[in-house]
């Protein structure tokens, strides 16, 4: 793909996930159901932090599309490091897991990650705005542009760190309101929940090898 067409899609993605961030921040509170956006607000969910994070993937990589488009080669050349390891250690296994994660417990029972209520809320397209089109978007961008992987030690050293601060943020919701993100998680014991944190961290590591695999067979 020539630079300038690669440059147009990353600045629409861009656009794309900044809109859609701005859309599920902005839910009017009197529309809130009791049981949702409350300690942490829209914070406290992996969906909406990885919004955030596919609008810095984005960025950034509309910044290093721009850069090379008026020869600025060396700035280019750290840039564009920093897009890889952006996207290879998180914004490609983050936006799988968090579609596939998703639509999965969704089938089972939608009460479990999103109660009924938010129905009235969040708007059927914002929903598949943020569960739905992010794993697409993830695989075009695989197939848009080569990235250069890390060490597998290092990406799965970062993504289990990333992962760390995740859970942790999550315990401390917990313990400061008593409630769990997920209703999912009150279905666990202590011991449940932390293999089910394990088995959850081992998915996203082998989603982040999956993407390694793509990027290497197609490029």
């Amino acid at each position: 793909m020539e630079i300038s067409t690669l440059a147009t899609y990353h600045c629409l993605a861009f656009v794309w996930y900044f809109f859609v961030t701005y859309s599920i921040t902005h839910v009017r509170t009197e529309e809130r159901p009791s049981e949702v956006f409350l300690y942490g607000g829209q914070w406290k969910y992996l969906t909406v932090l990885n919004l955030v994070l596919q609008a810095v993937f984005y960025g950034v990589s509309f910044l290093a599309d721009a850069l090379r488009l008026i020869k600025k080669l060396r700035c280019a050349k750290c840039v564009i490091s920093s897009r890889d390891l952006l996207f290879s250690v998180l914004a490609f296994p983050v936006s799988t897991f968090v579609c596939l994660s998703f639509w999965t417990l969704y089938t089972y029972n939608r009460e479990l990650v999103y109660p009924k209520s938010l129905d009235g809320v969040i708007p059927l397209w914002l929903n598949h705005a943020m569960h739905t089109a992010v794993l697409p978007f993830a695989v075009l961008e695989i197939l848009a542009t080569p990235h250069r992987y890390p060490a597998k030690k290092k990406g799965s050293i970062l993504l289990g760190f990333v992962a760390f601060l995740y859970i942790s943020w999550v315990l401390w919701i917990y313990s400061v309101t008593g409630e769990w993100v997920y209703p999912l998680f009150a279905l666990f014991s202590p011991a449940g929940l932390t293999a089910f944190f394990t088995c959850s961290l081992a998915i996203v590591i082998s989603f982040y090898n999956f993407g390694e695999f793509l990027n290497r067979m197609i490029w």
